[in-house]
């Protein structure tokens, strides 16, 4: 298993070694799941295409909750597209999940056909997504085979056809624009809003229909969702699929929806669960994006630089479930320094420190604290770290771990 060049992070004193992968990235490529949606779609479950990646691992709580899909030629018009990932919770929250994950696109593509509903900034479209979600949700009901009383799914969509971008949002999962500022720097811009009852507009509105809204004394910052006299569900989320038992307490399936018009300086857009959002800032998460030779494999590189953070910042916690699409807006290779720049911020952090040991709160570009990163750096590591270029010249941040993603990873393209 030849490498090219190697760099060796030590995470809690354990050596982790990122190899090159450009001569093996076949290795870790699973065959593409297709078939023929609404209208013609083609829909894709697996693999990646000219614009898109996706990518799904299941961590260490049990069953994959997380589900994902791309539609190319939605709605059956050209170069139109809508992705999306959901997360389920709850007992059977990987079949809401997969179920809504089917149901939801094609349901969508056929309310808006029938209403001959474009894509563009008029508001025809959003009538149509919340008429979407809505249906979805009352389907729940009537699948027998499916049991969302206590169980339910997440789900952050966008539908993107030439400069018009429409997101739609329900629940914590996340979606994110990588784009330029006036001095040609990748910035990260965030399209949707956690839907987490913290948010006061959402946790008014539960307290109205009589649900309650509190945290555990284990978990004294993250506030729940429960019924009005029962110490339960404890839902995370202020929206959601299924979760009926919360549906006449103020949890609602009506989606946050927004547009964006898109400029020649917007580059990609990535949407994941929150197995990506609890571990990695916006701005890290475009980084290591941008920073792929093989835009390919742009989601799978993400996954596992997610599933890295979580054994270091979260050691005692089981890796949360990861699911990620990303949507490149332009075709060609994009042109940053951004695995130089990382490397950079990771040695002027050691220079500030009084070890090698970064251990230090910080707070994220969205308020948020990320605890004790706690990272040890290989001295020889920086080195090789700052010795890579821009990807113009010999950027290898495309080419991590085959061995450690397709062996010991445990993820995977499909669904």
């Amino acid at each position: 298993m030849g490498a090219c060049c190697s760099t060796e992070v030590k995470y809690k004193g354990r050596r982790h070694e990122e190899d090159d992968l450009e001569g093996k990235e076949e290795e870790g490529q699973q065959e593409e799941v297709t078939t023929t949606g609404h209208a013609g779609a083609i829909v894709r479950f697996q693999g990646s295409s000219s614009y898109t990646s996706m990518y799904t691992r299941k961590g260490k709580k049990g069953i994959n909750q997380d589900a994902m899909t791309v539609w190319e030629n939605f709605m059956g018009a050209k170069n139109v597209f809508f992705c999306a990932v959901f997360d389920g919770h709850g007992p059977s929250g990987h079949q809401v999940a997969r179920h809504v994950c089917h149901t939801l696109p094609y349901k969508l593509s056929t309310v808006c056909k029938e209403n001959d509903v474009a894509v563009g900034a008029d508001k025809d479209w959003e009538a149509s997504i919340i008429r979407a979600f809505e249906e979805s949700d009352e389907d729940l009901i009537l699948e027998d085979s499916l049991d969302s009383y206590c169980s339910g799914t997440t789900a952050v969509t966008v539908i993107k056809q030439d400069e018009h971008l429409i997101i739609s949002n329900l629940g914590d999962s996340r979606a994110i624009l990588c784009t330029r500022d006036n001095e040609n720097q990748l910035i990260p811009i965030q399209l949707t809003v956690d839907l987490k009852p913290s948010i006061p507009s959402e946790a008014e509105r539960i307290l109205k229909c009589g649900g309650r809204v509190f945290a555990m004394d284990e978990e004294s910052n993250v506030p729940r969702v429960w019924m009005p006299d029962h110490d339960c569900p404890g839902l995370a989320m202020a929206r959601a699929f299924g979760d009926f038992c919360l549906k006449d307490h103020g949890v609602i399936a009506i989606p946050q929806v927004s547009y964006r018009k898109l400029t020649s300086k917007d580059e990609f857009v990535v949407l994941a669960t929150d197995g990506v959002w609890d571990v990695l800032t916006n701005n890290e998460v475009i980084r290591i994006v941008a920073s792929v030779k093989k835009q390919s494999m742009a989601a799978k590189i993400l996954v596992y630089y997610a599933v890295q953070a979580w054994r270091t910042r979260y050691p005692g916690s089981k890796v949360d479930d990861c699911a990620v699409v990303c949507l490149f807006l332009k075709k060609r290779p994009l042109l940053t320094r951004s695995l130089s720049d990382m490397s950079k911020n990771v040695a002027s952090q050691l220079d500030g420190a009084d070890s090698n040991l970064i251990s230090k709160d910080r707070k994220t570009e969205e308020g948020e604290t990320v605890i004790n990163c706690d990272i040890t750096v290989d001295p020889k590591a920086l080195d090789e770290l700052n010795r890579v270029k821009a990807f113009t010249k010999s950027s290898r941040l495309g080419s991590l771990n085959r061995r450690k993603t397709s062996k010991d990873f445990g993820g995977t393209e499909a669904n």
